[in-house]
């Protein structure tokens, strides 16, 4: 079967400094998929390569075996792939609704000159973009907080708002990059209920976050990097009792059964 995304010997290199050295990994359709490594060997680099923000050196990436490396992020957004950041980005002057319109909008049919005009077929579609909008706040449980502004927003939430602008792309992958990072322990819990069923709704996720207690009880599959090197992938079990991974990440003697 095909997988829904293909990474083959990807490699990213910055002056010299190699960021990516020839990373292959495939995500299968409904996966829980996890990126892990040490800090600096590769992981956001990585994803803003899938994600568009980034060319690669060499190597490709293909989405249901369609190539994307290299094309600008709204076009891999158009083509099914969302995405959160480690550093919350979000525009402090516009409401919670309004974030989730901006991203319910990639999927707008209605051209420039409707929307310049306001033809009635455009003001139907904002009304339908509105209520989309409503519908994904709900489902990551904002709706309380439609029209307050995002800046007044705390911290976790704003986590949940920005998985739900992804949401509203309608994304066949959603990139989550560091979502629990910052977040309390109750907030942590309610963040793996909810990636439990962003997948039930058909999304594949592929995420990448330092609490690995998070990480090894939600993911179907791990890739760990180091210096920007696949040094392992498995389920987690496998992952957690690999020898490279230990000595690399873990900094562990390794615990054989």
């Amino acid at each position: 079967m095909t997988p829904l995304l293909h990474v083959a010997h990807l490699r990213m290199v910055f002056d010299g400094l190699v960021a990516v050295d020839d990373a292959s990994f495939d995500i299968s359709a409904g996966q829980i998929k996890a990126l892990i490594g040490p800090n600096g060997a590769g992981k956001t680099t990585l994803l803003n390569v899938i994600s568009g923000l980034l060319t690669p050196t060499s190597g490709q990436v293909a989405l249901a075996d369609k190539p994307i490396h290299g094309l600008p992020p709204h076009r891999v957004a158009a083509l099914g792939i969302a995405r959160t950041f480690q550093n919350v980005e979000l525009f402090p002057a516009m409401t919670v609704l309004e974030h989730v319109m901006v991203g319910r909008h990639l999927r707008s049919r209605s051209g420039f000159f409707a929307a310049a005009l306001r033809l009635p077929g455009m003001r139907r579609e904002e009304r339908q973009i509105h209520l989309d909008a409503e519908r994904y706040l709900a489902q990551v449980g904002l709706s309380a907080h439609a029209d307050d502004l995002a800046r007044d927003l705390p911290f976790g939430k704003q986590r949940l708002l920005e998985i739900a602008r992804a949401l509203a792309t309608e994304p066949k992958l959603l990139l989550l990059d560091e979502a629990a990072s910052g977040l309390s322990t109750r907030e942590k819990k309610e963040l793996v209920n909810l990636i439990f069923a962003i997948r039930d709704i058909g999304v594949t996720i592929f995420l990448i976050d330092h609490d690995m207690d998070l990480v090894m009880s939600i993911s179907d599959e791990v890739v760990v990097l180091d210096h920007g090197e696949k040094i392992a992938e498995g389920t987690p079990h496998a992952v957690q009792n690999d020898d490279r991974v230990i000595a690399a990440y873990l900094g562990e003697e390794p615990v054989h059964a």
